[in-house]
C-alpha cells in the first residue's frame, strides 16, 4: 500500500525541524543570564517566570534587553533557517517547536516562559510586515495601560488575522496555535487583570 505522506524520508525533515525548534526554545536564557550575572535564581524574583518582563524585575535593564533578545532570537532562526533551507511548511513546525520549547522546556520540568518574544521571533522570520502591525498594537495597549501581560495577549491575538490579511494562510494558522499558548500561559495574568492586582510595568529608573 503507497503511503500518502511518502514515508519516512517524507517526514523525517518535519520531524528534525520541530526537535530542532524546541531544543533551542527550550534554552532559558533568563535564566542563565541571570544566574550568570548575579547568582541569583530568576524563578525565586518576582513572577517567576524566566523571560524578560521578570528579568527586568531584578532591576538590570540590560540583562532584561539580553533575554528579550536572545529569546527572540531563538524563534527567529530555527523558523528562518527552515524556511530558507527546507520551505515553508517545515518552518512552520521549526517555528511552532520553538515556541513549545520556550514555554515547556524540558530541562526545566516542562514549566518554562510564556513565548512572547520567541513567538515574536517566528513571526520576525515568517511574517516580517505582519510583525510592525502586531508590535504596534502591543505598543499601543502598552502604552496606555502599562499591563505587559495584556498587550502580549492583544498582540498574540492580533498576529493571526493581520498575518492572514497580508495572504499568509498558512502563517496565520501557526499563530492561531500560538496565540492559545500565549493566552494560557497568561492564565493567571489574566485573573489579575479581572481583579484590577495585575502588576504595571514601567521602564524608567528604579
Amino acid at each position: 500500500m503507497i503511503d500518502p505522506l511518502g514515508g519516512p524520508a517524507y517526514l523525517w525533515p518535519f520531524a528534525l525541524a520541530f526537535a530542532v525548534g524546541y531544543l533551542l526554545g527550550s534554552v532559558p536564557f533568563g535564566l542563565l543570564v541571570v544566574r550568570a550575572a548575579t547568582g541569583e535564581d530568576v524563578r525565586r524574583i518576582g513572577s517567576g517566570n524566566i523571560g524578560a518582563t521578570n528579568v527586568l524585575r531584578t532591576g538590570r535593564r540590560a540583562l532584561a534587553l539580553a533575554t528579550l533578545a536572545a529569546d527572540l532570537l531563538k524563534g527567529f532562526l530555527p523558523a528562518f533557517l527552515a524556511y530558507l533551507w527546507l520551505g515553508p511548511d517545515i518552518a512552520v513546525l521549526a517555528g511552532l517547536g520553538a515556541v513549545l520549547g520556550h514555554c515547556f522546556p524540558v530541562w526545566l520540568g516542562f514549566r518554562g516562559g510564556k513565548g512572547v518574544a520567541t513567538a515574536a521571533g517566528v513571526i520576525l522570520a515568517l511574517t516580517p510586515l505582519a510583525l510592525l502591525l502586531v508590535f504596534v498594537v502591543f505598543a499601543a495597549v502598552f502604552w496606555a495601560t502599562r499591563y505587559v501581560s495584556l498587550a502580549s495577549i492583544l498582540a498574540a491575538l492580533a498576529a493571526p488575522p493581520v498575518a492572514y490579511l497580508f495572504g499568509h494562510v498558512q502563517a496565520a494558522q501557526l499563530y492561531v496555535v500560538i496565540a492559545l499558548i500565549v493566552v494560557v500561559k497568561h492564565y493567571a495574568n489574566i485573573g489579575r487583570l479581572l481583579k484590577g492586582t495585575e502588576s504595571r510595568t514601567s521602564l524608567g529608573k528604579r
